[in-house]
């Protein structure tokens, strides 16, 4: 499985953030989820590495009500279960240690930048430097019509996986998703670092420096690598 990625990379590391919202300036992680794999004998993918952890909120920040309706996680889970920033920072940097490493997300401009933010307020952004990331919504946008959100996947590819706003859940039905669009056509390889965007809203910010962004209209032709300069 995910052979030509395993070309390239040792390790694979799908991670998701569930946050209090979606500025990555100004919100935070309240949790992370990341599954490291390794490819063993015969091509198996190999469990090497877990984080599922709550964060403590920040002092005086208050966890919006829309976010507990959302992902089920309480104020009173992120005081009594939270573990502090630095010991998520540190249990993360663990699973990033490998010479050749591939950090996948489901909508990773979304994932990446909060992960930057919340490593760069602890003085550990230069974690990242190098990282070679791939999308799985950018592909799936190819793959199948509008709507685009992780469970729609979920159900096109007819998984066994839910979609449960939690992020350890979440982060195991992306690299559920990922195997299953390389069964489906192995290209998975051409859209490293390769973002797509909605034209009508224009390119993302912040901008991730290594990574090229191209307009992706809901209506498909072709695949986006195609477009890469």
């Amino acid at each position: 499985m995910l052979d030509r990625l395993f070309a390239d990379f040792d390790h694979i590391l799908v991670l998701d953030t569930e946050t209090t919202g979606i500025s990555c300036k100004s919100d935070e992680i309240i949790e992370l989820g990341a599954f490291r794999v390794r490819r063993g004998e015969g091509g198996a993918l190999l469990p090497d590495g877990e984080m599922n952890r709550l964060i403590q909120l920040s002092p005086g920040r208050v966890l919006p009500e829309k976010i507990t309706d959302i992902t089920g996680i309480t104020p009173e889970e992120l005081r009594e279960k939270g573990v502090e920033k630095a010991a998520a920072a540190a249990e993360l940097l663990a699973l990033l240690e490998s010479p050749r490493l591939l950090l996948v997300a489901y909508n990773a401009q979304f994932d990446l930048c909060f992960l930057y933010y919340f490593l760069q307020r602890l003085g550990l952004a230069q974690a990242l430097q190098g990282a070679r990331f791939l999308d799985a919504l950018t592909v799936y946008k190819d793959r199948r019509p509008y709507p685009h959100k992780l469970c729609n996947a979920i159900e096109a590819y007819a998984l066994q996986e839910e979609n449960t706003h939690r992020a350890v859940d979440d982060a195991k039905a992306t690299l559920t998703l990922l195997t299953a669009m390389e069964s489906e056509k192995d290209d998975l390889d051409r859209y490293l670092n390769c973002f797509g965007y909605n034209p009508k809203y224009g390119v993302p910010k912040p901008k991730i420096s290594s990574i090229v962004y191209l307009p992706q209209d809901y209506r498909r032709t072709r695949p986006l690598y195609e477009d890469l300069p």
